[in-house]
């Protein structure tokens, strides 16, 4: 290998292993006999070689026998991902009883609404009925199960519920359907207890700061992000800075070079530092949470030092391609996921593309600055066509508010983690260390909110495998032109074609804005905006304006308003208090004149009523029976009833509304139904008090979930149903089964996570319905 080449010998047994991984993960049942054919593969090529002396069928048989390996370890591991006892309760949707391993920290939310949450956790025993108890390992996702009192990772819980089957490439097993909270069978293991107490510790201490640093401190030095909110989330995300949260390789590189230079200012032999090296890093991954990221940061690290205690060279490519065939023959379903194939990319695109692009930087700018910006730049183009995956759109100021942020980084990490370690020997230091670290993290979360806050902070681009290989295509036709070492013609072909496309599509992306504004339709009645996993719509008639629900996030729903040009709501309707509906309320503190509430639950549900009234809004708890007129439609209120009884505050007490058109309607009508968060018992309850009418509009209940009353759609018999849903939800909203309910009755979905802001106005029939998304391509 000539100095200065980079050493890619690895990379092709990796992306093979990588792609076999991610085709057996999802067929499991050709595991066996794919493994076998590239066994034999292996040995044949083994054999070529040995009697050529060639070095290409050495080359097959690695690429061979790697791929030969996941597919074996994936063979292995699908029976214990979903053993047939949970398929068979999930296949019969028997109610069974499960003992779990908690996978995260959970519980010990003082709020119903902060339980709602879905939380990983393996099953280590099932008890269907009468039979005995039966010992599995299978990854679940547990949804309504939160238990009350706190629990760290590793704690055994116990439930009682239904499964359901995943797809077999899918990251969990089983989704399990908890009939209420978990209880706490035992304690963590002292193995993992003690991380549980560092981590509560540390985080107990930054809550007692102020601002969004305090709730990012965690994240930014242990990867704890439960204290962040919606809001400072959807900044990190909006500026590609949340990697900063997800522990990595940075931080494994900082607490390894504390340990050696520890060691080597005290004598410690290279041996002993190494050792202490990999027994600390250790630690560190039980501290922060063994996520994908984490772990491929770990097996290099360790990689690393024992390259360093054999005396061998340490190459970057190699040792990343090492790592992710030792993590993908372990863990195969890591093919697939998000997490670990950015992890890998990013730290690629460093080791490939920091220094080229900081000697190219560098001619127009100081050395230092040039690296500052080409090591977020490297990250952002190796990242960015997996992230287009995820969200269609590429950031236009990320690299800058990473170039702002990252030079941070290290100061609240270091801190952080000497803060964490040092709170339960020293409280006062300990309390010290966090309160430093909180400066650079307020600076971090203040970039992020900066710049999250301008406009055009995203640059809309083709979704899909097009969308993915064009970025690809010019992105590569984009580094042949600045970096690679070809003829001038060569350079200018890459970047002519670079340009072309760029501006085609800046054309293709205005045009269709163009077109889309063109086509908005100026007469909607209904709006629902597109606010995450939550509700929020927007209601019009005869000059009134009414906002049903607030969504998950203030700043979601004031983009919404100020699009539609909304600026007073004659009308606010909270359904329930949970914060998915009532999370951005806010926005809308002082500009509402009435507001129908449902039944508190908590004592912070009264203080947003009482934030209501303050603001100015005549606040009025509704149930079954009261009525008004808004504009040209009769209000009438279907639930929840007077007298709550068996129905608990929350979901299953929404304000369910029926809007039905009165008088003249001389603009046309829509007829609507708004059915909260009611669940199947819930609306077959409501049903039972009185009829459901016939409307135009349905909002499915529950953001689409399973749950729900076949009856209420068939009566209501609507010709468009609204779901508003966040897109990636780990609630798997909206489920089949609600889809095809509505298929099945003739009402055509609309869903805000593929549909975006949906307004509907009245058709040129009765009955007919004019939909327009704001993704649709017009």
């Amino acid at each position: 290998m000539r100095r200065g080449l980079i050493d890619l010998r690895l990379v092709p047994p990796a992306a093979v292993a990588w792609l076999a991984a991610a085709l057996v993960t999802a067929a499991p049942g050709w595991a066996v006999p794919v493994a076998v054919a590239l066994w034999g593969c292996a040995g044949l090529s083994v054999a070529a070689a040995l009697a050529w002396g060639r070095a290409l069928p050495v080359s097959i048989a690695v690429c061979a026998a790697s791929a030969a390996l996941v597919c074996t370890t994936a063979a292995v591991a699908a029976p214990t991902r979903q053993p047939p006892a949970l398929l068979d309760a999930a296949h019969d949707g028997r109610y069974v009883t499960l003992t779990l391993t908690a996978a995260e920290t959970v519980g010990g939310e003082p709020q119903a609404s902060a339980r709602d949450g879905p939380f990983a956790a393996t099953v280590t025993t099932i008890t269907a009925g009468a039979s005995q108890a039966v010992a599995v390992g299978a990854p679940v996702l547990v949804f309504d199960g939160m238990p009350i009192e706190r629990a760290g990772i590793g704690s055994t819980l116990s439930l009682g519920g239904t499964l359901v089957a995943t797809a077999p490439e899918d990251d969990v097993g089983f989704l399990v359907f908890a009939d209420g909270p978990a209880r706490v069978v035992a304690s963590p293991p002292w193995f993992l207890d003690w991380a549980n107490g560092l981590r509560a510790s540390f985080a107990q201490a930054a809550s007692r700061l102020d601002g969004d640093g305090a709730a990012l401190l965690p994240g930014l030095a242990i990867g704890d992000t439960s204290a962040v909110g919606e809001p400072l989330d959807a900044a990190m995300k909006a500026t590609s800075l949340s990697h900063l949260t997800a522990v990595s390789g940075a931080n494994c590189a900082v607490v390894v070079a504390l340990i050696m230079l520890a060691g080597a200012m005290l004598g410690v032999s290279r041996g002993a530092r190494i050792g202490a090296s990999v027994v600390v890093l250790i630690g560190f991954v039980v501290l922060v949470t063994p996520q994908a990221s984490v772990v491929r940061a770990g097996v290099m690290a360790v990689i690393v030092l024992l390259a360093t205690a054999g005396g061998r060279p340490v190459r970057g490519i190699p040792v990343l391609c090492l790592a992710a065939l030792v993590l993908l023959s372990t863990d195969p379903w890591l093919s697939r996921d998000y997490g670990f194939a950015l992890s890998v990319l990013a730290t690629g695109g460093l080791l490939v593309l920091t220094g080229p692009l900081s000697r190219l930087l560098h001619r127009v700018l100081p050395l230092g600055l040039a690296v500052v910006v080409a090591v977020p730049l490297a990250a952002q183009l190796a990242c960015q066509p997996v992230l287009l995956m995820l969200t269609p759109s590429i950031p236009l100021y990320g690299i800058v508010a990473n170039a702002l942020a990252e030079p941070a980084a290290p100061f609240a990490t270091v801190l952080g983690l000497l803060a964490c370690v040092t709170l339960p020997v020293l409280p006062w230091l300990g309390g010290v260390l966090t309160a430093v670290a909180w400066v650079p993290a307020s600076w971090i979360a203040a970039v992020a909110g900066f710049f999250a806050a301008l406009p055009g902070g995203a640059i809309p681009w083709p979704e899909g495998p097009v969308g993915v290989g064009l970025l690809a295509g010019v992105t590569a036709c984009a580094l042949v032109a600045a970096l690679a070492p070809v003829s001038r013609r060569a350079r200018l072909i890459c970047a002519a074609g670079s340009v072309v496309v760029l501006v085609g599509l800046a054309g293709a992306v205005a045009g269709v804005r163009v077109a889309q504004q063109w086509s908005r339709p100026g007469d909607w009645q209904i709006a629902a905006c597109d606010i995450g996993q939550g509700d929020a719509v927007l209601l019009r008639s005869a000059g009134q304006t009414a906002l049903i629900d607030t969504g998950p996030d203030p700043a979601s729903l004031a983009r919404c308003l100020d699009d539609l040009g909304v600026a007073r709501i004659d009308l606010l309707v909270l359904s329930h208090f949970d914060l998915d509906h009532v999370g951005g309320a806010e926005t809308v503190l002082g500009r509402v004149d009435r507001a129908l509430v449902g039944p508190s639950g908590e004592a912070a549900d009264d203080l947003l009523v009482a934030d209501l009234a303050a603001g100015g809004a005549e606040v009025e708890r509704v149930s079954r029976g009261a009525g008004e007129l808004f504009g040209e439609l009769r209000l009438s209120v279907l639930w929840p009833p007077a007298r709550l009884g068996s129905v608990e505050p929350g979901n299953d007490a929404s304000v369910v509304l029926a809007l039905e058109p009165v008088g003249r309607c001389a603009n046309g009508c829509l007829g609507s139904l708004f059915l909260g968060d009611l669940g199947e018992r819930a609306q077959a309850l409501m049903l039972a008090a009185g009829p459901v009418p016939r409307v135009d509009v349905v909002k499915v209940s529950h953001h689409g979930s399973g749950d729900q009353l076949d009856r209420v759609y068939e009566r209501a018999d609507a010709t468009v149903g609204v779901i508003g849903v966040g897109a990636e939800n780990t609630y798997g909203h909206p489920t089949d089964r609600l889809l095809d309910l509505l298929a099945r009755v003739g009402t055509a979905a609309t869903r805000t996570d593929t549909d975006g802001l949906v307004l509907l106005a009245p058709g040129g029939t009765t009955g007919e319905v004019r939909v327009w998304k704001q993704k649709a391509t017009p």
